[in-house]
């Protein structure tokens, strides 16, 4: 599970960063503009790298930060799709779809690692 978190960790801030550039906060009206566009960011990247740390030190919270990192995952390439069937130009250029597509296959990854992660424990408590 630390590799695929790693990997899907790595994407979505690395879409953090794209996301600055295409001024992510204007298609989503966040209230403050920038400024509350990096306090998400403060927020969801902080919880990300707590939720490393617990996957790397196999925590009871482990599993729990990875479904959530996953969701981000998955929940990043969701979102800019249907910003891209609306018609919406950001995030077209080859990098910054690659980013999205890597957000969601690293997801899958993770959340396979999860189940096999719960299919271990559940084999163990039997």
């Amino acid at each position: 599970m630390p590799r695929s978190y790693f990997w899907t960790l790595l994407f979505l801030i690395l879409h953090q960063i794209d996301a600055a550039y295409w001024k992510e906060w204007e298609m989503f009206h966040v209230p403050g503009g920038v400024q509350g566009f990096l306090v998400f960011n403060l927020a969801a990247i902080a919880l990300v790298l707590v939720g490393y740390r617990h996957v790397l030190l196999t925590t009871p919270r482990a599993v729990l930060y990875a479904c959530v990192c996953a969701a981000l995952g998955v929940g990043t390439c969701l979102i800019h799709a249907g910003f891209a069937l609306a018609g919406m130009e950001q995030f077209h250029l080859p990098l910054s779809v690659a980013i999205i597509v890597l957000c969601l296959a690293s997801a899958v990854w993770l959340l396979c690692d999860v189940r096999r992660v719960l299919g271990q424990r559940a084999r163990q408590a039997a």
